[in-house]
């Protein structure tokens, strides 16, 4: 079951317009989940808003998943409200002209020839129970592995849980690396030791933790794996309860992100039985437990601001470390920059005081 929660008491708070201005384009490019593969089924058509622009999804007549524009180059109307599928290709409710799965016009009701128009759209990928989209230039170069907890009997039917926040998504990610924030947000009794590293769009960071469940102190180590921009994969094992958390951050548009966490539990390893048995236990000391600490952190996202030069701590150099990671997902160069040659990593991460930010912001939109 997907949760909706209400988690902004403060929304009536004059927003300072500090708090949406951002030097970093709104979508880094990069491979995003847009649906469960549950919410896909045969013969729907799913409408959907991401990236800034509508979208629709739906399955081809061979069941493979497709993401593309909401709108009929005809005429304009909105393919996921009446549209339908049929034989495997969506149907306009306007004027009946009909979309392959590869975004091509297969069929005009009353035209002589078939015209050469398109529905954009983006690569596909379909697996660990997900649809994923690619944004960015050309073809991927680089995919998302298989997640095995998605599939395995040995874990739960994940808690599914989402929330949207005025926030750019980098931010969304810099928090597993925002060691201080473990103490007050997570109850830790001081920041975790993590050990980062980083192999082109792919990244770890690893640690161990001690948190208070339940009145007891339970001793846990967690890795980190970021899959680019858009995908990590978090599992934390303890003694009694493991868990894999799929982060899933996606822009909604230049102000607003989505974070959608599915969170797969397994009790002992060493006794599937009796873990199969503490499930519904498990689950709900889980949501009790922890998802109030993520409603806390999107209260905190949606009002905050972005620092260009965050005034760090020693302790604190996973933040530096994955702004400088993170920039190799927006463009080579910004354009008010390109004279200059200044390098991406630079530009990105680093955070000059540069009049021209807005600027280059709103200059590389999703294509």
């Amino acid at each position: 079951m997907r949760l909706w929660r209400r988690h902004d008491k403060h929304a009536e708070l004059p927003r300072d317009p500090r708090a949406d201005e951002y030097p970093m384009p709104a979508v880094p490019y990069g491979w995003y989940a847009v649906l469960r593969s549950r919410e896909l089924p045969p013969g729907k058509v799913v409408s959907l808003h991401y990236f800034g622009r509508a979208l629709i999804a739906f399955r081809g007549p061979d069941g493979r998943a497709a993401v593309r524009d909401a709108y009929c180059p005809h005429y304009g109307a909105h393919l996921g409200v009446g549209g339908k599928v049929v034989d495997g290709t969506v149907e306009c409710p306007f004027h009946g002209w009909r979309f392959g799965a590869d975004g091509r016009c297969v069929e005009a009701p009353f035209a002589a020839r078939t015209p050469k128009v398109s529905l954009g759209g983006f690569p596909v990928r379909e697996h660990s129970g997900l649809v994923l989209v690619y944004v960015g230039p050309g073809e991927p170069a680089w995919e998302v592995p298989e997640i095995p907890e998605a599939v395995s009997r040995e874990f739960t039917r994940p808690i599914d849980d989402t929330c949207r926040a005025r926030i750019h998504i980098q931010e969304m990610r810099e928090n597993i690396v925002d060691e201080s924030h473990f103490h007050f947000i997570h109850g830790q009794s001081e920041p975790p030791v993590q050990r980062w590293r980083a192999d082109g769009p792919f990244a770890e960071a690893r640690g161990s933790f001690s948190r208070r469940v339940l009145g007891r102190d339970i001793d846990n180590t967690f890795d980190a794996f970021m899959y680019g921009p858009g995908v990590m994969v978090v599992r934390t094992h303890g003694p009694v309860l493991s868990v894999t958390a799929v982060a899933l951050t996606t822009p909604v548009d230049d102000r607003t992100s989505e974070l959608r966490m599915l969170y797969h539990l397994r009790g002992p390893a060493r006794s599937p039985l009796l873990s199969a048995l503490l499930s519904p236990l498990l689950k709900f000391v889980f949501r009790r437990e922890a998802l109030g600490e993520v409603r806390e952190e999107v209260r905190i996202w949606d009002h905050k601001i972005h620092q260009p030069r965050p005034v760090l701590l020693p302790h604190e150099k996973g933040i530096r470390a994955i702004r400088r990671w993170y920039a190799q997902f927006y463009p080579p160069q910004a354009p008010d920059e390109a004279a200059r040659g200044l390098p991406a990593a630079e530009y990105w991460a680093a955070g000059d005081d540069r009049s021209a930010l807005g600027s280059a912001r709103g200059a590389d939109k999703v294509p």
